[in-house]
C-alpha cells in the first residue's frame, strides 16, 4: 500500500515538473521578448 501512494506521488510530481518546465520556457520567451522591445525603443 505505500509502495503505491510513494508511486501515485511520484507520477504527481513528475507531471507537475514537466508542466512547471514548459510554463518557466514560456514566461522566458516572454521575458526575452520585452527586452527585445525595450532595447529596440533605445535605439
Amino acid at each position: 500500500m505505500k509502495r503505491a501512494i510513494a508511486l501515485g506521488f511520484a507520477l504527481l510530481m513528475t507531471a507537475g515538473a514537466l508542466a512547471g518546465c514548459n510554463t518557466m520556457e514560456g514566461a522566458g520567451q516572454d521575458v526575452e521578448r520585452g527586452g527585445q522591445h525595450v532595447q529596440d525603443a533605445a535605439q
